[in-house]
C-alpha cells in the first residue's frame, strides 16, 4: 500500500518542469492510472485479506507464502491488463516486505507493521508541513506545475491546500491510531479489516479533497495561452 502511494507520487512528479500550463496536469487521472485503475485499487487489498484468513488455519510461513503467491497472481493480472511494471510490482514488493518482517519476528501481526509506521510518518510529515505554513499538497502542486507559482500568496489556494493537507494528515494519523490499537490487542483479523477499510475507501475520500485543491489552484493560478 505504501509502495503504491510512492509510485503515484513518482508518476505525478515526473511531469517535466518546463511544460507550459496550456494543458494542466490531470491529477485525478494520473493518480488513478498510477495505481492500476479501480481494479488495481481493489486488488491491492486481496493479499492482505488472504493472509489474515490463511494464518487462522495454517502456519505463519505457509500463510506468508500464500499471500505472496496471491500477490504474484495479482501482479500478473495487472501486467496482462496493460499496467506499467511499477504499478504491478508495487503491491508485490509491499507484500514481500511485510511477509519478511512477519517471518523475521514470528508474529502474524507484524505483517502490518510497515504499514502502521508508514501511516504515522505520513501523518506527522503532513502535519509538520502545516505547522511551518507550507502545506504539502500545495508544495506538490507547485512542483508538478514548474515550481514557479506564488501559490502561498493566494488566500483561496492556500486555504484549499491547508484543508487538503489536513485531510491527508488526519488519514495517516487515524490509520495509525486504529491499527496500533488493534496491533496491541493482538487482533490479526481486525488489522486486516482495518487495513482494507482504511485503505482504498478512505484514500479515495481524501483524494477527492486533494484533487479539489489541485483544481482550485490550477483555475486561479494557471492562465491558458491565447
Amino acid at each position: 500500500m505504501a509502495l503504491t502511494t510512492l509510485n503515484v507520487a513518482d508518476d505525478v512528479l515526473d511531469t517535466p518542469a518546463d511544460e507550459t500550463p496550456e494543458r494542466p496536469v490531470d491529477v485525478k487521472r494520473a493518480m488513478l492510472d498510477a495505481v492500476g485503475g479501480p481494479w488495481g485499487i481493489v486488488a491491492s487489498a486481496i493479499p492482505t485479506v488472504v493472509f489474515a484468513t490463511a494464518v487462522a488455519f495454517v502456519s505463519l510461513p505457509v500463510g506468508i507464502g500464500i499471500a505472496i503467491a496471491v500477490a504474484l497472481v495479482v501482479a500478473g493480472v495487472q501486467l496482462r491488463r496493460g499496467q506499467p511494471l511499477s504499478s504491478a510490482s508495487g503491491g508485490l514488493i509491499g507484500v514481500a516486505a511485510a511477509g519478511g518482517v512477519s517471518a523475521l519476528t514470528g508474529s502474524a501481526n507484524d505483517f502490518f507493521l510497515i504499514g502502521i509506521w508508514v501511516s504515522l510518518a505520513l501523518g506527522l510529515v503532513t502535519l509538520a508541513s502545516l505547522l511551518v505554513r507550507r502545506p504539502l499538497t500545495g508544495v506538490v502542486w507547485n512542483a508538478v506545475h514548474g515550481g514557479a507559482h506564488a501559490w502561498r500568496a493566494d488566500r483561496s489556494v492556500r486555504r484549499a491546500h491547508d484543508i487538503a493537507t489536513l485531510a491527508v494528515a488526519a488519514m495517516g494519523l487515524v490509520r495509525f491510531a486504529v491499527q496500533e490499537w488493534l496491533y496491541l490487542a493482538d487482533s490479526t483479523g481486525g488489522l486486516a479489516v482495518a487495513d482494507t477499510v482504511l485503505g482504498f475507501p478512505l484514500t479515495g475520500l481524501v483524494a477527492v479533497v486533494v484533487v479539489w485543491a489541485f483544481r482550485r489552484s490550477t483555475k486561479r493560478l494557471l492562465k491558458p495561452r491565447t
